[in-house]
């Protein structure tokens, strides 16, 4: 009985914790809109921002689809071509990237770089009671801190996931047509017939919500930081988890939703 009770007990303690934890998510939400519709854009920190996010994160993100664009081609036409359709690898590839892999793969590269740097940044104006200051010159901490980061990632993540595509499908061809010499025409028309604006609309959307997740517990991480550089430390990591672990759900969901308006082609 007493196995049962505590964990019941367990079991309970965790769903609140949950639940509060959802619910702050919320209210910081609530306040980030407020401060967006009604607020003041501060401009000189949201271009710091998106310089800090969109440029500085470039070279990163384009490493990683390159070379995600050009394994995949490789073990597709490795599969492929035992079923005499190796030369059709370049429509599942470009399809691909566009619809998961260019959105979460440079998601979590953001959130591993810029959610880190975020949570940090805050976390230690939070423990050198830096806010409280912005707070007695009469500064809203969410107008100042976290809107301009929110406005920065609106307009750095669909042009970090498009570099993403388009170094990853570079790679491809490049893998494909001199590599497995792939006939470059062939390749080419494959990947204009089977991927559309949809396909591409897929992952912008998805981009415009991984970026809303990653600011919002990134920033909410660093707000909650206490006890020094112990508590800063763990709200970095806590932040990146969060992130990285909301992302991949957010994904599964936002896939099931979005192929009722953009349904996959029935030529794949």
């Amino acid at each position: 009985m007493n196995i049962i009770t505590g964990f019941l007990a367990l079991l309970g303690r965790w769903t609140l914790d949950n639940l509060s934890y959802y619910g702050q998510l919320g209210a910081l939400m609530g306040e980030l809109r407020d401060c967006v519709f009604h607020g003041r854009i501060r401009w000189r920190l949201m271009m710091e921002q998106i310089v800090n996010i969109g440029y500085g994160t470039q070279a990163v993100v384009i490493v990683t689809g390159a070379f995600t664009g050009a394994v995949f081609t490789a073990q597709s036409y490795f599969k492929f071509k035992d079923f005499g359709i190796g030369s059709s690898v370049g429509s599942v590839v470009s399809v691909s990237l566009c619809r998961e892999l260019g959105p979460v793969l440079a998601g979590l590269m953001v959130t591993g770089r810029v959610g880190a740097a975020m949570a940090a940044e805050i976390g230690t104006m939070k423990v050198s009671e830096q806010i409280d200051a912005l707070r007695v010159m009469g500064a809203h901490p969410v107008d100042y801190l976290v809107m301009p980061r929110f406005l920065a990632m609106m307009v750095s993540m669909p042009l970090l996931i498009a570099e993403c595509i388009a170094f990853g499908l570079s790679a491809s061809v490049l893998v494909g047509t001199q590599v497995f010499k792939i006939p470059f025409a062939w390749f080419w028309n494959h990947v204009l017939n089977h991927t559309n604006l949809e396909d591409v609309s897929f992952g912008m959307i998805k981009g415009f919500c991984f970026g809303i997740l990653i600011v919002l517990i990134s920033c909410h991480q660093g707000l909650l930081a206490s006890n020094g550089a112990v508590g800063v430390g763990r709200s970095t990591t806590r932040a990146v988890v969060f992130s990285s672990l909301a992302l991949l759900v957010a994904n599964f969901f936002l896939t099931m939703l979005l192929n009722y308006f953009f349904p996959l082609g029935s030529a794949l």
